[in-house]
């Protein structure tokens, strides 16, 4: 019995992009099938953020082929990539001097990251996105922790799922609403439990689709929550984006230091500029007594990364028990105790980023 085109089709219809678990049909990424037994030849147009997948693709396309009994040879051919700004609608948009391409809205990006991870730097993505949003300002938040995706629950819409638009060139993730700022994050597409076991070129793909195939609408300010350490996340998203800056997160204990400087040295390596440090934990305050503060993680440790680095200490985070949570209601502190001195130093270090953003 002989092959058909619909009967091809169908197979390669089976073979789906990591990012996004859609045919790369329904992406529009085959640019023609030519059925001529003993030879089917696919023609691929593979945009250029999801070039990392070709070799898989192209393996699974001939595997699935070859397995009709007439057929002995695939042939697989690639058309021109489309660019990663244009596969998504942006054509024209055009990339500047420096290879990077800017995110269609979007004004300024910003990163938070940490050189290990449990310093809290999830923590001060959040906050200070919502901080900046009670500021007026349009604000995204995009959590690249791609393998600990911990924002949606610290916002209390882990159970919500972002709608996703349109194929191929159009396609687009909404971001959803919450707290005043539009968020994106690998945790809203996949359940609580399942973890993500991705190679850096998955990893590097899917933050592409996040930073470009994301409807960011118009965004004064796009907070980008990194994963910790200085691996592909960090590069991919320095490679790909012009950054306004980078927040360094660090508690004030020596180990979290050595890794802090790391981080910050791989990122001016990258000529990312560095806005300063956020010293997380920097004392325990008790609730019955807010006058006094326990350094229980050792003191200045963020005051010395910052001086040995002649950037500014942002911000001094402490550590509150907040009197009226409710266990498995979540809400950040910035919205949920506005009055605390938690909350307080977040909006300082809120205005402060604005202050000097303006400046450049």
């Amino acid at each position: 019995m002989t092959t058909t085109h619909e009967q091809a089709k169908r197979s390669v219809e089976l073979v789906q992009d990591v990012g996004s678990a859609r045919s790369i049909v329904d992406l529009d990424w085959v640019d023609g099938i030519n059925v001529d037994p003993p030879k089917i030849t696919v023609r691929l147009k593979i945009p250029d953020f999801a070039q990392n997948q070709r070799q898989r693709i192209a393996g699974e396309i001939r595997e699935s082929l070859l397995k009709f009994d007439d057929i002995q040879e695939v042939q697989i051919e690639l058309s021109n990539s489309v660019s990663g700004s244009a596969s998504i609608g942006q054509a024209g948009h055009g990339e500047n001097t420096t290879g990077l391409s800017p995110i269609a809205g979007v004004k300024k990006v910003i990163a938070v990251s940490s050189g290990k991870g449990g310093v809290g730097k999830s923590t001060v993505a959040v906050n200070l996105a919502c901080a900046l949003a009670d500021m007026g300002l349009k604000i995204g938040l995009l959590d690249a922790d791609i393998y600990g995706p911990n924002t949606p629950c610290m916002l209390g819409i882990n159970n919500r799922t972002p709608e996703v638009t349109g194929s191929g060139p159009e396609q687009q993730i909404i971001p959803i609403e919450t707290c005043g700022i539009g968020m994106v994050s690998m945790g809203l597409l996949i359940d609580e439990a399942q973890p993500v076991i991705w190679r850096g070129p998955m990893l590097n793909g899917i933050i592409r689709q996040f930073l470009y195939q994301a409807y960011w609408n118009k965004r004064d300010f796009l907070i980008v929550d990194l994963p910790p350490g200085t691996g592909d996340a960090q590069l991919s998203l320095a490679q790909s984006v012009p950054m306004a800056g980078v927040v360094i997160v660090t508690t004030p204990q020596n180990v979290s230091l050595q890794d802090s400087r790391r981080g910050l040295a791989m990122f001016r390596q990258m000529n990312v500029p560095v806005l300063g440090v956020v010293e997380n934990m920097t004392a325990f305050i008790p609730p019955d007594q807010p006058d006094k503060s326990y350094k229980i993680f050792g003191s200045g440790g963020g005051m010395r990364l910052a001086e040995e680095n002649n950037v500014p200490l942002l911000a001094q985070i402490p550590m509150e028990m907040i009197g009226n949570y409710v266990e498995g209601e979540f809400e950040p502190i910035v919205k949920r105790e506005p009055q605390s001195i938690t909350a307080k130093a977040f909006r300082e270090l809120a205005e402060k980023v604005v202050v000097d953003l303006s400046k450049t």
